[in-house]
C-alpha cells in the first residue's frame, strides 16, 4: 500500500488534473470551472425519461455528488440519528456500495446543515468534510485511511451561518480554506470559533496520503465582522506553466502559489464602505487569462487578469443590473463565462477578454436558484431550490431554453435546509442530480 501511494503521489505531482477525464473529482469538475468534454448528454429528460437510475439519500445537503473511478461520492446528515455521513455508490447502477459515519450532529441554523461541503478525490482517495471540522479520507472500497477533527488543532470555523467551503484535491495537496470572523462569538445560541485559539482566516494545505498539514498560510484582510467571512470554495487554475490558488472572500480575491501558498497578488475592494455583512459565496473562476470573482448583495462581476504580482489588474467590470451573482459561481465553457443570477433568475452570457454580455435570458423558474451552473456537450444545466432543471443551449448569439425537468420530490422549499442546492455533476456521459431525497443518475440510454 505504501509504494502504491508513493506511486499516487508522484503522478498527481506531474499532472495538474488528478483521475479520469471522464471523472466529477470536485465540486467544479476536472476543469475546476464547471464544464467538461462529456457528450450525448439528453437535451431531455425527466423522471421517468433517459433515467439509468435513482438512488434514496439519507437527508438533503448542498454538497454535490463528485464520480471517479466508477464510483459517486457524497455527503449526506442523517436527521433522526443526528449523524453525519460519506457515501458511495455504483455510477453504473446507483447500488451503495458503503457508507461511513464521520461525525455527529446537524445543524446550527435552519438555512443549511453541516453536510455542506462537497467530497474531493483524485483516483485513489476521497476526502469527507462537514462543518464541524471534522474530516475523514478513505480509500474507494471504503477503508478508512486517517481522519482529522481541525478544531484540535486549528480551532472550531468561526462562520456566522454554517461553514460550506469544499476541500480540494489537486497536485498532490489537499487544500482547505477558512476565511472566518477573527473573533470568537454567539451566533443563535452557538459559539462560533474556539477561544485561545488563533481566528485568523487561513489557507492550510495537508498531505493528503497522511493527513498531516504541509503548510499554513494566514490570509489578513481589511473586511469587518461578517464580511471576514466567506463560503467560496479553493480554486486552482493554470497561468504561465504554474499552479495558481485563487480565493475569494473577505472583501478581496488573492493568488497564490499553489505549491507553498505565497500570495502572489490581491486586489481589493468591491466593499469600499466596509459594509460588515457582506459575506461572500460564490468561488473564483478562470479562463482564457481571466478570472472572475462576484461581488455579492446584486453587486458587480469583477474581472482580473491573471498573472502579475502585487496588485492584480483589473480587466472590466459588470453592470451589476445585467450581470451579477450573490451565490452561484459563474461557469466558464468553450471560451465564454457564464454567469447565474440567483435572485433575478437570468443567465448571462459573456466574452471573457471584454466582458461584453453577449446574450441574457431568464430562466423560467417558480424559486431560486443558488446552485452553480454546469456544463458539456454544448448545454448549459441549471437546478433551482425546488429541482426543477434548466437546460440552456451554450454559445451562439442569443439566449436559447432547450428543457426543463421537474426532478424534484413536490415539496416547494425556499431556502432552508432542504432546499436543492446542489450542483449537476456530469461524468461518464451522464448528469448526476441532487434532489431533496434522491439522486439521479441521467444519460441517454
Amino acid at each position: 500500500m505504501k509504494n502504491r501511494s508513493v506511486l499516487f503521489a508522484l503522478i498527481a505531482l506531474t499532472s495538474p488534473i488528478s483521475g479520469s477525464a471522464a471523472d466529477w473529482p470536485n465540486w467544479r469538475g476536472p476543469n475546476q470551472d464547471g464544464s467538461t468534454q462529456a457528450s450525448q448528454l439528453p437535451a431531455e429528460f425527466s423522471k421517468e425519461q433517459n433515467v439509468r437510475w435513482s438512488a434514496v439519500v439519507p437527508g438533503s445537503s448542498a454538497s454535490c455528488p463528485v464520480v471517479s473511478g466508477g464510483r459517486v461520492f457524497l455527503t449526506a446528515p442523517v436527521a433522526e440519528e443526528e449523524k453525519l455521513v460519506g457515501l458511495c455508490y455504483d455510477a453504473k447502477t446507483g447500488k451503495e456500495l458503503w457508507r461511513a459515519t464521520i461525525a455527529h450532529g446537524l445543524r446550527w441554523d435552519d438555512k443549511s446543515n453541516m453536510a455542506n461541503p462537497s467530497p474531493t478525490c483524485d483516483g485513489e482517495r476521497v476526502v469527507f468534510l462537514f462543518s464541524n471540522a471534522k474530516m475523514a479520507t478513505f480509500d474507494y472500497d471504503g477503508k478508512l485511511l486517517w481522519e482529522r477533527d481541525f478544531t484540535e488543532s486549528h480551532g472550531a470555523f468561526a462562520t456566522q451561518w454554517t461553514y460550506g467551503s469544499s476541500p480540494l484535491l489537486d497536485g498532490g495537496k489537499l487544500y482547505l480554506q477558512v476565511l472566518q470572523r477573527n473573533e470568537v462569538f454567539d451566533f443563535q445560541g452557538f459559539t462560533k470559533g474556539t477561544a485561545g485559539k488563533d481566528t485568523s482566516s487561513y489557507i492550510l494545505a495537508v498531505d493528503p496520503a497522511t493527513g498531516k498539514d504541509l503548510w499554513k498560510v494566514v490570509r489578513p484582510t481589511e473586511a469587518v465582522s461578517e464580511s471576514q467571512e466567506a463560503f467560496s470554495s479553493p480554486v486552482v487554475t493554470t497561468h504561465d506553466g504554474k499552479r495558481v490558488l485563487l480565493i475569494t472572500g473577505g472583501d478581496c480575491i488573492t493568488g497564490h502559489d499553489a505549491e507553498t501558498g505565497l500570495e502572489l497578488w490581491r486586489w481589493g475592494t468591491w466593499n469600499e464602505e466596509r459594509i460588515p455583512h457582506w459575506r461572500l459565496v460564490p468561488s473564483a473562476v478562470a479562463g482564457d487569462g481571466i478570472v472572475l470573482a462576484c461581488a455579492p448583495k446584486k453587486n458587480p462581476v469583477y474581472a482580473f487578469k491573471l498573472g502579475g504580482s502585487g496588485t492584480a489588474e483589473v480587466a472590466w467590470v459588470s453592470d451589476a443590473k445585467e450581470v451579477s451573482s450573490d451565490v452561484s459561481t459563474p461557469l466558464f465553457y468553450d471560451g465564454r463565462f457564464y454567469v447565474l443570477d440567483s435572485d433575478r433568475k437570468a443567465l448571462a452570457c459573456v466574452e471573457p477578454k471584454s466582458g461584453e454580455v453577449i446574450w441574457r435570458g431568464e430562466l423560467p423558474s417558480r424559486a431560486k436558484l443558488e446552485a452553480s451552473p454546469t456544463a458539456a456537450d454544448g448545454k448549459i444545466y441549471c437546478v433551482n431550490f425546488w429541482g426543477e432543471v434548466f437546460v440552456v443551449k451554450a454559445g451562439g448569439d442569443e439566449f436559447q431554453l432547450l428543457h426543463t425537468a421537474d426532478m424534484g420530490d413536490g415539496s416547494k422549499p425556499g431556502g432552508n435546509d432542504a432546499s436543492v442546492r446542489a450542483t449537476i455533476a456530469i461524468a461518464d456521459d451522464c448528469l448526476f442530480i441532487r434532489t431533496q431525497d434522491k439522486l439521479y443518475c441521467v444519460g441517454q440510454k
